[in-house]
């Protein structure tokens, strides 16, 4: 299969791409490499550096498959720039559609985010819950569910609502809260919680894409222009703390947090389709704790959204 990936240099797109090649797929990448590259030479991996704004008909030209992951990712970067967030988010939305129509092209996977319920005290987040979202960045994944449903009569695109994603990656982010707190307690055998009560939902980054791969081979039209949660664990910030405690003997100390989000996800829906969920939070922290340790990993600002944002004079 030829498979085009927006954003496939990225924290996910990074790991995807190689079990995607493991299988024997011609994947061809289109990514901005702001974070670096991030993939090794391939026969059947062709990179091209590029802004997905400026895509045209020739980007998607012999393609089976769109999987579209590319975005400005989370809160405070898209607060730094709203406008390119929306460009980025949004509008190139709607030019992928319109690209892989004059291509030809009928199946897309569109990496959502399950930070579109926004807060939610409800036990039972569904894909039928309704939609609060409290950020821009919320708003614009709304927006680009939307903008995909919208295309739905020429085009059949799965939408993954991924919980907080943590685990390894050649691109690894430590702004996102397993992998922050864990890097906290190897580096200073410290993990400084702000609150501790907000709830998050789990997947791992490995889960997620299998989750991507799954779909991909799904042939039932059941699994066409529906919306998925993929999350599995719904754990406190500060049971997550403790975990890492217990496997790594670390202090905690908890300071006040303004930070309200709360929200918790559903994924039966997901599991009806045969899914079999393989790794858990506590295999994403012994992993990232192997990694560090075995590179003496220091980071640096391309392991930050925001702190790399601020460096790149992104127009």
């Amino acid at each position: 299969m030829k498979i085009l990936i927006l954003g496939g240099s990225g924290y996910i797109g990074s790991v995807l791409c190689n079990l995607l090649l493991n299988f024997g797929h011609k994947i061809k990448v289109i990514d901005t490499q702001w974070f670096g590259k991030n993939l090794f030479i391939n026969k059947n991996l062709k990179i091209v550096k590029k802004d997905i704004r400026e895509l045209n008909k020739k980007d998607f030209k012999d393609q089976d498959v769109i999987i579209h992951l590319a975005n400005i990712a989370n809160d405070p970067s898209v607060l730094l720039k709203p406008e390119l967030s929306w460009n980025v988010n949004v509008l190139s939305s709607m030019r992928i559609c319109e690209l892989a129509i004059l291509n030809k092209i009928k199946k897309i996977i569109f990496l959502s985010s399950g930070s579109v319920y926004g807060i939610s005290k409800e036990k039972k987040v569904t894909e039928k819950t309704v939609l609060k979202p409290i950020s821009i960045y919320n708003k614009t994944k709304m927006i680009a569910e939307r903008v995909f449903q919208s295309y739905s009569k020429y085009l059949n695109t799965t939408i993954i609502r991924p919980a907080t994603v943590c685990g390894v990656s050649k691109r690894l982010r430590l702004d996102v809260s397993v992998n922050m707190l864990t890097y906290q307690a190897w580096k200073n055998n410290l993990i400084t919680v702000l609150g501790g009560s907000q709830i998050r939902p789990n997947i791992h980054i490995l889960d997620l894409c299998n989750v991507i791969i799954h779909f991909l081979n799904k042939k039932n039209s059941y699994y066409q222009n529906e919306i998925f949660n993929a999350g599995f664990e719904n754990l406190s910030i500060l049971e997550i703390s403790k975990k890492i405690q217990k496997l790594t003997n670390c202090k905690i100390k908890i300071k006040n947090s303004n930070d309200p989000r709360s929200y918790r996800l559903n994924s039966d829906k997901l599991l009806q389709t045969g899914y079999l969920k393989k790794y858990s939070v506590e295999d994403a922290i012994l992993q990232l704790l192997l990694f560090f340790k075995k590179n003496k990993f220091r980071e640096t600002n391309k392991n930050f959204n925001i702190k790399r944002t601020k460096d790149l004079d992104i127009k």
